[in-house]
């Protein structure tokens, strides 16, 4: 998550950014489904469990690529690209359609990752999820936001294990130089033309969803959106706050900025948890979230299992739910 300096608005300025070609986030993947006046209503399948044990064998990947790359997987270094790399190929091996994005940022390439899923669906109405795919330069970012890039990517799997045919189209991103300032997914949103752009039935966004003191947090941008996971939470007998820590400083900005409904869930980052919160999901008052956002030790083990495994179903829960 970008940590917004307090001498500057978090929006950056476009121009750091090159031009794409439409064509290439066009929105045109996936052929939209047609059922004929008498067809029956499409059964509305249930998301899958999500196995954190997976989610957590991709973010010891994560981990080795940063211990591979000088300790980091930072925006214009060695460690991101190797990052988007991995991810690529493997969500390449399972079905998706994939694209790299490139953009310049501080005299440094940066990418981002889409990934269409090719099952079907309304391409008129598209669902994105994303995750933040960098971390800082001073550390392995396995938390922020490894934990968020890693629980979509298990959820992504989960798609094509499922050979999903959504009613809407399912799209997943995985940014760059967000800790820069939401660099990578402005200059996705500002290379959408206007068709493309509304097509976007909503944005999902997971930065940072595992934190070692964790609590429950839940955008409250869209009240549908935010329903989708409440609804789900509380039936887990799991109590969430509204999500307003990190309001403005990830990857949903650009795209609320742009008129596109936006959710998603959210564990905590350098705030700290009060008596009341210790209370209601357990660990610590008066600690942060995480102790160690933006810090050297945010390694594979500053992670909470539990809530990285309750914050992945309901990942799934919402993507089902809202591509149907």
């Amino acid at each position: 998550m970008f940590r917004i300096p307090s001498w500057r608005h978090a929006t950056l300025a476009a121009g750091t950014c090159t031009a794409l070609t439409a064509l290439v986030m066009g929105g045109a993947w996936g052929a939209q489904a047609t059922t004929s006046d008498t067809a029956a209503p499409r059964a509305r399948a249930a998301a899958p469990d999500i196995d954190v044990a997976a989610v957590q064998a991709h973010l010891s990947e994560l981990q080795t690529v940063a211990d591979n790359n000088g300790g980091n997987r930072a925006h214009g270094r060695p460690g991101y690209k190797a990052s988007v790399d991995l991810l690529k190929s493997r969500l390449d091996a399972a079905g998706f359609t994939t694209t790299v994005q490139e953009f310049d940022h501080s005299g440094a390439k940066g990418y981002n990752l889409i990934a269409d899923w090719p099952g079907g669906g309304d391409a008129g109405q598209v669902v994105m999820a994303g995750a933040h795919l960098d971390s800082v330069r001073g550390g392995a970012g396995i938390n922020d936001n490894g934990s968020g890039s890693a629980a979509l990517w298990e959820v992504a799997l989960a798609v094509a294990k499922a050979d999903l045919k959504p009613a809407k189209h399912l799209r997943f991103a995985w940014w760059g130089a967000e800790e820069d300032g939401m660099i990578g997914s402005t200059h996705y949103v500002e290379n959408l033309n206007r068709t493309d752009l509304g097509k976007l039935d909503a944005y999902l966004n997971f930065d940072m969803v595992g934190s070692p003191n964790p609590g429950y947090f839940v955008y409250d941008d869209d009240p549908e959106l935010e329903r989708t996971f409440t609804d789900w939470y509380q039936a887990k007998n799991i109590v969430t706050e509204p999500e307003t820590e990190g309001d403005g400083r990830s990857d949903h900005a650009p795209f609320k900025d742009a008129g596109v409904r936006v959710g998603g869930v959210f564990s905590g980052a350098e705030a700290e948890k009060s008596t009341a919160q210790a209370k209601k999901w357990g660990g610590k008052a008066g600690e942060s979230f995480d102790p160690c956002y933006h810090s050297s030790c945010d390694g594979k083990a500053n992670i909470d299992a539990t809530a990285l495994d309750t914050n992945s179903d309901a990942i799934a829960h919402a993507i089902w739910k809202l591509s149907s």
